[in-house]
């Protein structure tokens, strides 16, 4: 018998020491390549970088996985409850491996014959996905019991789950919990109920089956599961339980703002963030991102540059219809433009076919929907021609001449009737309501611009640009006219002329003559004959008066007076970084600049001589709040204050009396200066307060005359003044400043002296103390003391 024992014992010592022998070899064997798990300590997961204006809005959202990172503590609490609950119930109590759990899955596969069922815990899956590849094998799973115990007593079992739950993939595009909130309930995971976070619980073990936009039933029994789960757990009580069970689930997905309002702006802090950080970085690297856009002022600018594209477009008349039709492709037509209710309200532009044309309207169909186009709605339909201006044409009367059955054309609803014939009040309508029925809609023709333009708003103050608009649409042209495209200024350039004659012995009283003038260029051999806008002559003119009224030819003799190499210099004291041409033509706009650099110019005037560098970007900090950026205002001198001032009253004037008068409606004092070049293929408007300086350009991309009269004023500054009265009263009434070393004087218009009792016109005109004329005016013929040009010279002027 003890002979029997001694075998046994000997017998089971042998088994043991092979057993153990066994289990090293296999730990040498399955641990012999494995990766290093302490860079998950480090962890770095591919991030959202999120973009915000500068009171914390989002404007949008870079990335290649949509994950957001949140701590353990912004969480409801239910919600790492309920993913436990589904996944490792005992994740709390185990060393990174559930042994009971395995024991479970291993006679599972038994009896299927494969292996179909894990027993990972949470740790073990984040090492499947962080280190390991996802193949279903013994080996790997050993690898990966090993890797997990080891990263147990690395790291706190809240840092293990943490990783785990802004890592897992919930489907629909979302990494992490906080995305999966956005997609699926619209919300932050800090918001989430009980409900919700057994929802998003269930889906690990099988996003798309569980997707509950594709298959919600399903998305529901395993939120039931995870419920019943963590009832059995004690996690949630009784109550909780059956209130969850009975909530109704709503799906809705957060909105992204990404490339919605301010798309152009956007585009420019992703191209700036690339420069410096790279691409990884910036789609990856989950950056916080302020930035000086204001929400507010962006929207405006957005709906000033639209509409005032499309209200150009109209001025240039009909292009023709986009399509034409034959009765057999109707219907396929009609059913490939199926519009959401939601989406079909006044304003909203659809393609309609027309399907009968009588004098008085056209008759449209859109999907489902009939429509009738009035033909008041197509006055604008001339024959385009760029040698007349709308008001040259008659309005068109006859619908007949413009549209025919079969055309496909854009239009715009305006009203939609009930088959009793009231209108629907929209204000009243859900916007989730599926349908009211069939309804009768009104609509306008319109059609979409070809001409191009851009906007871009600064406070002069910090060089924080507010808006930016570079294009009639940004997910049809990514190019920004703001920044990217260098255009003639034409007369908005010639505030850097006459202040460079307030610097250089004239004053805003000197008088130059507007009379015809003649330049020959020697050496390319030909003659440059530079006329007035409107082609007439005004004589002696005060240099007041001269850019007041935008006259050319007192320009071009100012510069010639002064020399233009000492413009050119001034242009590059302010700022501007272009080609300037070494003629007199350079005085007139003639160099290219864009939009964006004539703004940081134009910030002189409004600053009181300094100029600042505009800035979008106002700081950058990585996913944990570490600073890598903060924009420092970037600021030069320019100019001197006193012409600075005397310049902005000038300005002002330029509104008041002259080429900037839309700019009156908004009743306060503001400075502003139109340009436009050779036929009308450029319009600019530049218009500023103390508060904010606003740029606008107006031109077709290639260089194509836009037609008669389309110039600054027409064309350019509307945009900028249906801009500013959406924002203007957001700011103090302010005027500019005056600083010391500047007088005013009452001038006689005609001969730049001070007023006398025989002056019929006169100008309270600012001068640099000790310019101001001295001689009173006595009547016709008088010289204009201090003011730059005797009668002798005027008269050499001429010739």
């Amino acid at each position: 018998m003890k002979k029997v024992y001694k075998i046994s014992l000997i017998v089971m010592l042998l088994i043991g020491i092979l057993g153990i022998s066994s289990m090293a070899g296999l730990y040498y064997w399955a641990s012999r390549d494995l990766p290093g798990f302490k860079n998950i300590t480090d962890y770095s997961p591919p991030l959202v970088t999120t973009v915000y204006t500068h009171d914390s809005k989002v404007l949008g959202y870079f990335y290649k996985e949509k994950r957001f990172l949140v701590r353990i503590d912004e969480m409801t609490p239910f919600l790492p409850k309920a993913f436990l609950a589904a996944e490792d119930a005992s994740f709390y109590e185990h060393d990174g491996v559930d042994f009971s759990a395995i024991s479970r899955a291993f006679v599972a596969n038994l009896r299927t014959g494969g292996i179909r069922q894990g027993g990972s815990t949470v740790t073990q899956q984040i090492i499947k996905r962080l280190l390991l590849t996802p193949e279903k094998s013994y080996k790997r799973k050993i690898k990966e019991a090993i890797l997990a115990f080891r990263l147990e007593h690395y790291l706190e079992k809240d840092e293990i789950l943490t990783i785990y739950l802004n890592q897992i993939y919930l489907g629909a595009g979302a990494y992490g919990v906080e995305a999966a909130a956005r997609i699926y309930f619209a919300k932050h995971v800090s918001d989430l109920s009980i409900a919700e976070s057994a929802l998003l619980a269930g889906l690990p073990q099988a996003p798309s089956r569980y997707d509950p936009y594709k298959h919600p039933e399903k998305a529901r029994a395993r939120q039931l599961y995870v419920l019943g789960q963590m009832y059995a757990q004690g996690w949630i009580g009784k109550d909780e339980y059956n209130n969850a069970v009975d909530e109704p689930l709503v799906y809705k997905s957060m909105e992204d703002p990404s490339w919605q309002a301010g798309p152009y702006y956007l585009e420019e802090v992703r191209r700036w963030l690339i420069d410096k950080y790279g691409e990884e970085t910036v789609y990856n690297g989950g950056l916080n991102v302020v930035t000086a856009c204001d929400l507010k002022h962006q929207i405006a600018a957005d709906d000033a540059v639209r509409n005032g594209l499309e209200s150009s477009t109209r001025r240039r008349g009909w292009r023709g219809p986009l399509a034409e039709l034959a009765p057999t492709q109707y219907a396929k037509f009609l059913n490939s433009e199926v519009i959401p209710f939601s989406d079909l309200r006044p304003g909203k532009w659809v393609k309609v076919l027309v399907t009968k044309v009588s004098k008085k309207e056209a008759l449209v169909k859109f999907g489902k929907y009939s429509a009738k186009m009035p033909v008041t709605s197509m006055k604008w339909c001339r024959e385009p021609n760029i040698r007349k201006a709308p008001e040259d044409v008659r309005p068109v009367k006859d619908a007949t001449k413009i549209l025919k059955t079969g055309n496909v054309v854009w239009a715009k609803l305006t009203k939609a009737f009930f088959k009793d014939g009231s209108e629907v009040n929209f204000n009243q309508v859900d916007p989730d309501t599926p349908e009211l029925g069939d309804l009768n809609w009104l609509v306008d023709l319109v059609q979409r611009p070809v001409v191009q333009g851009g906007l871009v708003s600064m406070d002069p103050r910090s060089g924080e640009v507010k808006a930016m608009v570079g294009g009639y649409s940004f997910h049809a042209s990514q190019f920004n006219r703001v920044t990217q495209a260098k255009r003639q200024p034409g007369s908005a350039f010639k505030p850097i002329v006459y202040s460079t004659a307030m610097d250089n012995g004239f004053t805003t009283a000197s008088i130059l003559m507007d009379a015809p003038f003649v330049y020959t260029d020697m050496v390319a051999g030909k003659l440059w004959k530079p006329q007035n806008f409107e082609g007439v002559f005004y004589g002696p003119t005060l240099l007041r008066t001269a850019l007041v009224k935008s006259r050319n030819l007192v320009t071009i003799r100012l510069a010639q007076k002064m020399g233009v190499n000492k413009i050119i210099e001034r242009a590059k004291v302010m700022g501007l970084d272009g080609d300037f041409p070494a003629d007199l033509s350079v005085a007139l706009g003639s160099g290219s600049v864009t939009l964006l650099n004539m703004v940081e110019a134009y910030s002189a005037f409004a600053r009181g001589g300094s100029r600042i560098k505009p800035r979008l970007v106002l700081s950058v900090n990585s996913p944990w709040g570490e600073q890598m950026y903060e924009s420092i205002p970037e600021v030069h001198d320019a100019i001197s204050p006193q012409t600075a001032y005397i310049m902005c009253s000038l300005l002002k004037e330029v509104v008041q009396h002259g080429t900037g008068w839309r700019a009156r409606a908004l009743g306060r004092p503001l400075a502003g200066k139109t340009g436009t070049t050779n036929n009308e293929q450029d319009a600019w408007y530049m218009g500023f307060s103390p508060y904010l300086l606003t740029g606008v350009f107006v031109g077709f991309d290639q260089l194509t005359p836009m037609g008669k009269y389309e110039t600054g004023s027409r064309a350019a500054s509307p945009i900028w003044v249906n801009y500013r009265k959406k924002i203007e009263t957001d700011y103090p009434y302010m005027d500019f400043p005056q600083p010391d070393g500047v007088v005013m004087a009452k001038v006689d218009a005609s001969s730049g002296l001070l007023a006398g009792p025989g002056s019929t016109k006169t100008f309270f005109l600012p001068f640099k103390e000790g310019t101001q004329p001295t001689k009173v005016a006595g009547g016709a013929g008088d010289d204009s003391e201090g003011g730059g040009s005797s009668s002798e010279d005027l008269f050499k002027q001429t010739f």
